[in-house]
């Protein structure tokens, strides 16, 4: 396999990048030769350093769908344009940071947040262009001169942020917002530097561009801020949810779950994990089939935390609700969730009632379930 990947794989991938771009875009062949070479080498380095790609025995179609992803991506950035590029990238990145950039111990207003947003992107796009001239292994002074090169800088860019890091515990995050929480904890720096000068790529003088971001932020941002749960609740469950998944060997399950998280399409999801519509139907169908018993059963209480209908909360049920569910229940249920109420455990309830851990277990999950029910239809 390593040996594919040093030659005829090589030659196959660039082959293809360089095809697509040229079809894509106006650039000169010398320009699009550079950005398919570095994404072909991008793309071999992740299947050679995972180990996950090795063992699948099928390293080429990895390749290629890692290639094509990126591809994509670069020509999306294109097809923008130089300006509605750095407009739509500001935009991504302040959607994912806007929650976490904040003065400690101070209330942030809205205008304020935003400035400090400015302040800290700024210096993560010099980083970003940073780490694109290493990882490319190109000069230190390397600029994108053409339109396709902005293009790949301002993808690279993306994905860049959107890496996760691992941390401990099996735990990870996104890279742009672990910067962005270091951030939060220090004084923000007085000079900012924008995204034009880090590149030198500009073919205007326009700056409007770094106040487009503000009215999609209002609409995108502000709407989840106010009806996300807490982060850390967050991601306790998307830890707790990956674990859950690997025990139950559902590796592909796993992974979908990732791609999901990053609010990847449905296409780029098939092509990165290399399936048909209908494959990638039926893995989704398995997935929630194991969202379900994870959310039922074994991290129900998380879950709900995390929702915002605690036991203590009547499950989030309405009064109405609450009183046609009590009146569906069976005489053992309503001895459940009594002794659920009180806080016992399913140990004490399964000596109370006499019923297995299993047992107990299996009627609340349907208790559970019929509460899901009840919240997702109007009861008359």
């Amino acid at each position: 396999m390593l040996e594919e990947t040093s030659t005829t794989l090589v030659e196959a991938l660039n082959t293809e990048v360089l095809k697509l771009l040229k079809q894509a875009t106006r650039t000169s062949e010398k320009s699009c030769q550079a950005v398919a070479e570095r994404i072909c080498s991008e793309s071999l380095r992740i299947c050679t350093e995972s180990q996950r790609i090795q063992n699948s025995g099928d390293v080429k179609s990895w390749a290629f769908n890692l290639a094509n992803h990126r591809v994509d991506q670069c020509i999306r950035y294109y097809k923008l344009s130089s300006e509605r590029g750095r407009i739509e990238l500001h935009s991504t990145l302040s959607a994912i940071i806007y929650r976490y950039i904040s003065v400690p111990y101070a209330q942030t207003s809205y205008q304020a947040r935003l400035s400090l947003i400015e302040d800290f992107l700024q210096n993560f796009y010099s980083e970003a262009i940073n780490a694109f001239r290493r990882e490319n292994q190109m000069e230190a002074n390397f600029q994108p001169r053409t339109a396709l090169e902005l293009a790949e800088y301002m993808a690279f860019t993306e994905r860049y942020g959107k890496r996760r890091i691992p941390l401990r515990r099996g735990r990870s995050q996104q890279l742009i917002i672990l910067r962005a929480q270091t951030f939060s904890k220090q004084q923000p720096p007085e000079t900012a530097v924008d995204i034009e000068q880090a590149t030198e790529a500009a073919n205007d003088n326009d700056q409007s561009w770094k106040n487009a971001p503000v009215q999609r932020l209002r609409e995108e941002i502000l709407l989840q801020s106010d009806t996300q749960p807490e982060d850390n609740l967050r991601e306790r469950v998307v830890d707790e949810l990956m674990v859950y998944l690997k025990d139950k060997k559902q590796e592909d399950c796993a992974d979908y779950f990732s791609l999901r998280l990053m609010d990847l399409p449905a296409s780029e999801i098939e092509d990165l994990l290399g399936l048909t519509s209908r494959e990638r139907d039926y893995l989704q169908q398995r997935f929630k089939y194991h969202l379900l018993r994870f959310a039922l059963t074994h991290h129900w209480e998380l879950v709900h935390e995390w929702l915002g209908i605690e036991l203590e909360k009547n499950l989030g049920l309405t009064p109405q609700q609450w009183d046609h569910l009590q009146e569906k229940m069976d005489q053992s249920q309503t001895k459940l969730l009594q002794l659920k109420q009180q806080g016992l455990s399913d140990a004490d309830i399964s000596q109370a009632l006499g019923l297995s851990l299993t047992q107990i277990r299996k009627h609340w999950s349907k208790l559970l379930e019929q509460a899901w029910e009840l919240r997702n239809l109007s009861v008359s």
